[in-house]
């Protein structure tokens, strides 16, 4: 087999529960199950990346420590809360404060790499990851090969974004695109959201799972009709109010739960749906999609069908239960009747399931390598 020395940096890895997160571990595991050399930077925390370490032979060193403060908002007095969130967010638009830092700690850590890998990955989010690994990497120290970053959305095209990037980052965005061999997003449609002259660059490379490691429970139908959602809501395109308002005229008996840090939107239902609607934390993937796997059915709120390939959607499909989808916050009520009653035939239908999987995904990254 032809071994290859690979490189990846991200700050999101095992045990946070994100998506960038999942993409990181799901991908240097699989890199080293296949018989790669694999060495990973980031937020090093022995006591769970040990074990990893000796599981899948990876190598994981560490970016440091972050030392610029999280200003927590919490609670209080309405002047200083909001206060708070102001001083968050100028900082965050004037210069990406806090995660700027690990543009710096990136940077000090690749310079230390002696040597050159066939593959470097660097996976956003932060976009800091990638602008540490542009300065780091030069002509004189070149670290790999190849180089691919790995993006959701682009910094300053982010079309969702609520308020517009400063002009200045441009710069920045610029200057890693033009570094970067590849940019890898999820979806090609993506590709007009970067700078023109880049957008030769893009290619498409989905999130990936291992879809055999997952552990369901052996589902039976509730008693009531019983469905769940898992993840962020976002007032200005993925709100769950106008579901919930039609949920609150609906006489016959269901139970609607929700896993989600952000439950601003969901509160005021709390005392209208009362017992139909519960609130839950986030809870470890693999226990959230067994979790989810006891529901009827499950609800997507798709804000961007075109642009976006959410991973939420290769989670429900892993937990074999029907999809309510829907391509806004909009859904059409008669299709939500459906499903309460247990008529599934508009649920949510997936194109090349086989692109999701995360032996696939790890050789599309390995491709570019031969090109």
């Amino acid at each position: 087999m032809d071994t290859k020395k690979i490189l990846v940096v991200s700050s999101a890895f095992y045990p946070e529960n994100s998506p960038r997160s999942f993409r990181t571990t799901e991908l240097v595991k699989e890199l080293a199950r296949q018989g790669h050399s694999v060495t990973l930077y980031t937020l090093k925390k022995p006591e769970f990346h040990t074990a990893i370490e000796k599981e899948f032979g990876i190598v994981i060193k560490d970016l440091g420590t972050r030392k610029m403060p999280i200003i927590n908002v919490g609670s209080g007095a309405k002047p200083i809360v909001l206060m708070k969130r102001i001083i968050n967010r100028a900082l965050l638009q004037l210069i990406s404060y806090p995660d700027i830092e690990l543009m710096f700690m990136v940077k000090k850590a690749l310079k230390k790499e002696k040597g050159t890998y066939d593959l470097l990955i660097s996976i956003a989010v932060p976009h800091s990851i990638h602008w540490g690994t542009a300065w780091a990497r030069t002509k004189s120290h070149p670290l790999a090969k190849k180089w691919v970053a790995d993006c959701g959305d682009p910094f300053m095209g982010a079309i969702h974004d609520s308020f517009k990037k400063v002009f200045y980052f441009k710069y920045l965005e610029k200057w890693f695109c033009k570094k970067a061999d590849y940019i890898a997003v999820p979806k090609l449609a993506m590709k007009e959201t970067y700078y023109p002259e880049f957008r030769n660059k893009v290619i498409e490379i989905p999130q990936g799972f291992k879809f055999d490691e997952v552990v369901l429970n052996n589902f039976t139908k509730n008693d009531v009709p019983t469905f769940g959602f898992a993840g962020t809501f976002v007032p200005t395109t993925r709100n769950p109010t106008p579901l919930l308002e039609y949920l609150a005229t609906v006489e016959a008996p269901f139970k609607f739960i929700i896993y989600t840090e952000t439950q601003d939107l969901v509160l005021p239902f709390i005392p209208i749906l009362k017992e139909k609607l519960e609130l839950r934390r986030y809870v470890p993937r693999m226990e959230l999609l067994k979790e989810l796997s006891s529901m009827d059915f499950l609800v997507n709120i798709s804000y961007d069908p075109v642009h976006q390939a959410p991973s939420k959607l290769i989670d429900y499909y892993l937990t074999r239960r029907p999809i309510l989808s829907s391509a806004s916050s909009i859904f059409e009520t008669a299709i939500v009747a459906e499903f309460l009653k247990g008529d599934y035939k508009n649920a949510f239908v997936f194109d090349n399931i086989e692109q999701y999987k995360i032996e696939n995904v790890a050789k599309s990254f390995l491709y570019l390598v031969k090109e």
